[in-house]
C-alpha cells in the first residue's frame, strides 16, 4: 500500500499508466479495472492484467516496476528503544551491527542495565530473542555478541533496578 507502479503494455501506450496501490490493496488499471495487489510479486500483477486484458487485445503482454517503494521504508528498518540517550529507527544498511545502531542512540544512558539488552528477531519460526552483553562489547571490546543486524530487527536496552 503506497507503492507507486509503472504498468506498460506492450504496444498499447494508451493502457500504460503510472498507479498508487491504494489504501484497499487495489490499482486501477484501464479496461482490466481495479485489481487488488497488495502482498503480489510484479510477475503475479503482470499476469493478472494480462488476462483481464485477453478479452481485448490479442497476447497482450505486460510489464509491471515497482518505481517507489513507499511500504519498504519501514520494512527495512532496524530499531533500538529503551535505555538509550536517543531511541531510533535507522534504515537498514548491509553489514550494520549492534554496536553502529547503540552508536547511532548516542549510547547507553547512567541507569540502562546494559548487559541485559536483548536483540529481537522475526524468523521464520517465528520470533528469536537474543541476549547481547553491551558491557562487553562497549567496555572490553568483547564483540562475541555485537551482531549483524537484518531488516525489522529490535534492539531493546532495559533500565536497571535500584
Amino acid at each position: 500500500i503506497g507503492d507507486e507502479l509503472m504498468v506498460s503494455v506492450w504496444r498499447n501506450p494508451d493502457l500504460s499508466v503510472s498507479v498508487t496501490v491504494r489504501p484497499d490493496g487495489k490499482i486501477s488499471v484501464p479496461l482490466a479495472g481495479d485489481l487488488r495487489v497488495d502482498g503480489k510479486s510484479t510477475q503475479l500483477i503482470s499476469t493478472e492484467i494480462e488476462k483481464s486484458l485477453s478479452s481485448y487485445i490479442r497476447n497482450p503482454k505486460v510489464t509491471v516496476i515497482v518505481t517507489t517503494p513507499t511500504s519498504a521504508e519501514y520494512i527495512h528498518r532496524v530499531r533500538v528503544t529503551g535505555a538509550v540517550e536517543t531511541p531510533r529507527s535507522l534504515a537498514y544498511r548491509k553489514g550494520i551491527t549492534v554496536l553502529d545502531v547503540i552508536l547511532s542512540a548516542g549510547g547507553v544512558t547512567a541507569f540502562s542495565d546494559a548487559d541485559g539488552t536483548k536483540l529481537y528477531r522475526q524468523t521464520d519460526e517465528g520470533a528469536k530473542v537474543y541476549p547481547i552483553f553491551l558491557n562487553d562489547i562497549l567496555e572490553k571490546g568483547i564483540l562475541d555478541s555485537n551482531y549483524t543486524l537484518y531488516p525489522q530487527d529490535i534492539i531493546t536496552v532495559p533500565e536497571r533496578g535500584f
